[in-house]
């Protein structure tokens, strides 16, 4: 069974190449690069503290970028997730969910944010089957509330809350 441990700023490398590996059965090599660079090293420089890696032997099959708000002490955010299809559709993703927000809750924590694109319809419904809901935004696409523009100029999203208990 693969193990859980808390991510490293030398884990960097490997992530970015499972990014690209992992995510190049549904998109080009480019879109997989581009991808990619949602993970710079400043995350696990930063916040390695929260992020989790699910290993098998010596290989990252699993990860979970996530922090905790810098300016309240209540929110918790999971900002990048990543299953390798092998194990994708066998609780993993919720196994790193769960224990991301078990380790939030432990340090007072009360809620976990995330988003996704409203064209992510299986994130949508990940989020949803793990008990998220979903914040009005200004907009409904195929009747998910949207976030017009959250990321810059076309870049809408779909954003999550889940409230948690310590």
């Amino acid at each position: 069974m693969p193990a859980l441990r808390q991510a490293g700023v030398s884990d960097h490398g490997t992530l970015v190449g499972c990014v690209q590996r992992w995510w190049g059965d549904s998109r080009t090599p480019e879109q997989a690069r581009e991808l990619s660079l949602l993970l710079p090293r400043l995350f696990l420089q930063f916040f390695s503290g929260t992020s989790l890696v699910l290993e098998e032997g010596a290989e990252i099959r699993a990860f979970l970028i996530g922090f905790y708000a810098a300016d309240n002490g209540t929110e918790a955010y999971i900002h990048f997730v990543g299953v390798d299809p092998e194990l994708r559709g066998q609780g993993v993703a919720r196994r790193l969910y769960t224990a991301f927000s078990r380790r939030a809750a432990e340090e007072g924590r009360t809620e976990v944010r995330a988003i996704t694109s409203p064209t992510n319809a299986g994130s949508i419904a990940f989020h949803r089957a793990m008990g998220f809901s979903v914040e009005s935004g200004d907009r409904e696409i195929d009747g998910v509330s949207v976030h017009t523009d959250y990321d810059g100029p076309g870049q809408d999203r779909v954003c999550f809350r889940k409230g948690i208990a310590p």
